[in-house]
């Protein structure tokens, strides 16, 4: 596993970690408007692991202009989790599709802190932390976009 690149991404599926704000940064870009449903959140307080299963848009891919936009499946997985807290999200609510706007650090003492998840709609989720570690992997083939068109990127 490396440092997360922007321009690491390309055609290639991602497989990035972020150990720091930088990385952090790359990845929170790569994963803006990616949609998951609520199901598809797992918190493992023994392994001390919280993981996404998202429909990221490919803001990488710059064969967009040839086959259309794209939308890929990937794993977000922040590790040394010590407690999990959200707002603004119905978790009784199986159906739920929540979109990641953003994902950031709030650092603490000494390497501890938290990660933010801010999703659409004023809701949140705030892991803390031991420690920043996580890793965004592709996890199937690219697919076209159902919306057939690239999200409102602010640069």
């Amino acid at each position: 596993m490396s440092d997360a690149r922007f321009e690491d991404g390309g055609e290639a599926p991602l497989n990035l970690g972020a150990l720091d704000l930088d990385d952090l940064k790359v990845i929170s870009s790569l994963t803006q408007d990616a949609v998951f449903p609520i199901t598809e959140m797992s918190w493992r307080p023994s392994e001390r692991r919280f993981a996404l299963l998202l429909n990221r848009f490919r803001w990488e891919d710059a064969g967009r202009d040839r086959h259309g936009a794209e939308r890929v499946q990937a794993l977000l997985v922040v590790s040394n989790v010590l407690s999990v807290a959200s707002q603004g999200i119905d978790r009784s609510d199986p159906d739920m599709i929540l979109s990641l706007l953003s994902v950031t650090f709030e650092p603490g003492e000494d390497a501890a802190g938290h990660v933010i998840l801010t999703l659409a709609g004023d809701g949140a989720i705030r892991l803390s932390v031991e420690a920043l570690e996580a890793t965004l992997k592709d996890v199937t083939r690219p697919y076209r976009a159902p919306a057939g068109k690239a999200p409102e990127h602010p640069e």
